[in-house]
């Protein structure tokens, strides 16, 4: 019997044989595990503290510093383009001043040139087209129509593009998007729902001014075929469109610099 008990005492299932009790088998995965969570847990951590560096990522604040710092870069631009248009002046009296050499069909010559640039003003019979976003909670006006998608409900770089071709088609000698005038290098763009115009930023409603014949200006516009694709989401979804005639109007000659960029290639 004694043979029996110590074979017994001395099995596999023993404590004192040197093998793991099937408790321990049981409990080692477990163990396992929670050192595994908590060593993912602090990657996570040390992860999320250098993406954060210090700020709260759960809200758009920077993004709204961002926001804040390109409307002030645009009220900035806005003072530079002010005070270059200054000076200008200022320099363009000196020159007439002090030149006195010039005879009457050089100066003209000169004058026809600024005119055409853009750079001096300009008066006469002016049109102005204004294009606005829809109702945030516009619904088709019309039945055969889909009920609009968010891109339906704002006005697209497009839209402000066909109406400055067409017031160029109908034969305008002067442009004004918004308070500034476009000449041959000016890029009407838009970013999001916002136009960005020679280094400034504005948000609708966009007004264009144009200085021309007002018959012919409103032909061009009704002939034009991209404004009347722009017109059936006007008629269907509520688009802003509206086209007065202004009388007798002086536009601002364009202030900004006349100095062209390009790229160049590395040496």
């Amino acid at each position: 019997m004694s043979n029996t008990a110590d074979s017994h005492e001395a099995g596999p299932g023993s404590p004192e044989s040197g093998s793991t009790s099937p408790r321990s088998r049981r409990l080692r995965p477990v163990r396992v595990l929670s050192v595994g969570v908590f060593a993912l847990a602090g990657l996570l951590f040390i992860t999320s503290f250098n993406t954060a560096k210090g700020t709260n990522i759960r809200t758009d604040s920077s993004l709204l510093k961002l926001s804040d710092l390109i409307h002030d870069r645009s009220h900035k631009n806005g003072l530079l383009d002010e005070s270059n248009a200054a000076l200008r002046d200022d320099n363009e009296a000196l020159a007439k001043h002090t030149a006195g050499g010039g005879s009457k069909a050089e100066e003209a010559r000169l004058a026809a040139l600024e005119k055409n640039a853009g750079t001096q003003r300009v008066t006469g019979q002016a049109v102005t087209v204004t294009l606005n976003d829809a109702p945030p909670d516009a619904t088709a006006k019309l039945p055969g129509y889909p009920e609009p998608q968010p891109d339906y409900l704002v006005i697209h770089q497009q839209d402000l593009q066909a109406v400055v071709n067409a017031l160029w088609e109908g034969g305008a000698s002067g442009i004004k998007v918004m308070d500034q005038r476009l000449i041959s290098t000016s890029a009407v763009r838009c970013v999001g729902n916002t136009l960005i115009l020679q280094g400034r930023v504005y948000s609708p409603p966009y007004k264009i001014t144009a200085i021309g014949n007002p018959d012919k200006l409103q032909k061009a516009l009704a002939d034009s075929p991209a404004i009347q694709n722009y017109m059936v989401y006007v008629n269907v979804y509520g688009l802003g469109w509206k086209v007065t005639e202004d009388g007798t109007v002086t536009l601002p000659g364009y202030s900004g610099t006349v100095d062209l960029h390009y790229a160049k290639p590395v040496e």
